[in-house]
């Protein structure tokens, strides 16, 4: 599929090379035409790693182009993003530059994130680091959130903290007397925290968190991101360290 994107490119590349009675294709027969279409093929066939430099530029060129709409997307909701006023915040709350991470507590490139996230915040010391609730792989997804969030309004942010890293270690079924026995080992209120799971104020976080992740056209888990970058997938610490110097230094 890319060689058919490259081939407009190749063929703009061969008229600028071409005499200057020749760029134009309407006013040459029909003869002319099928001549110069058998002289680019040759010179193609004869130079093929030229089809391969023009897919390197069309893909750098569809990055940046990609890299440049996500900045807008971040920009357009950086409130709902960095200030929604319900969503766990961590890291150094006064950190210079913030990390969203969008997360389910079934995905498996999730709980490999986790000490990837805490490496990169404790090595770097000034990252904020925002937690959205993303339940999008079933039932024991939706379950795992409705647990957190409930914990949240109910018990607060440490308390929420304690359970998102305990259901992101926990690797048996989700129910309501496993999500019980999680919350009794923690010692809080289980029956308070189950009674709120099905309540509109956890639906409405959780809804509004989904329709965040539409707008920033996020289909996946884990989704990050790191100040003005979207980062769709799993990245090691070291590369998101790069990321924010990046972030940095475009700030001055």
């Amino acid at each position: 599929m890319m060689l058919r994107f490259a081939a407009p490119a190749l063929t703009s590349l061969a008229l600028l090379s071409a005499p200057a009675h020749a760029l134009d294709l309407t006013n040459m027969s029909d003869a002319e035409r099928a001549a110069f279409g058998e002289q680019v093929r040759a010179y193609l066939l004869e130079n093929p790693e030229i089809i391969v430099e023009a897919i390197d530029v069309l893909e750098q060129q569809q990055q940046q182009a990609t890299a440049l709409a996500d900045q807008e997307l971040v920009q357009a909701n950086a409130d709902a993003l960095f200030n929604d006023g319900y969503s766990w915040v961590g890291g150094n709350p006064e950190g210079d530059i913030t990390l969203v991470e969008f997360m389910d507590y079934r995905c498996g490139y999730c709980r490999r994130a986790v000490p990837e996230v805490a490496s990169l915040l404790a090595e770097d010391g000034n990252i904020r680091l925002v937690i959205k609730e993303l339940p999008i792989l079933g039932e024991a997804s939706v379950l795992s959130s409705r647990f957190a969030v409930a914990t949240k309004q109910v018990a607060g942010d440490d308390a929420y903290k304690q359970v998102h890293d305990a259901l992101l270690e926990f690797g048996g079924d989700v129910s309501e007397v496993t999500l019980r026995r999680l919350s009794d080992g923690l010692g809080l209120d289980s029956d308070a925290i189950v009674a709120a799971m099905d309540s509109d104020a956890v639906s409405a976080e959780i809804a509004k968190t989904r329709e965040l992740a539409q707008q920033l056209n996020i289909s996946g888990t884990p989704s990050f991101v790191l100040g003005t970058e979207m980062l769709r997938g799993f990245l090691p610490a070291d590369q998101m360290q790069q990321i924010a110097d990046g972030v940095r230094a475009e700030k001055g």
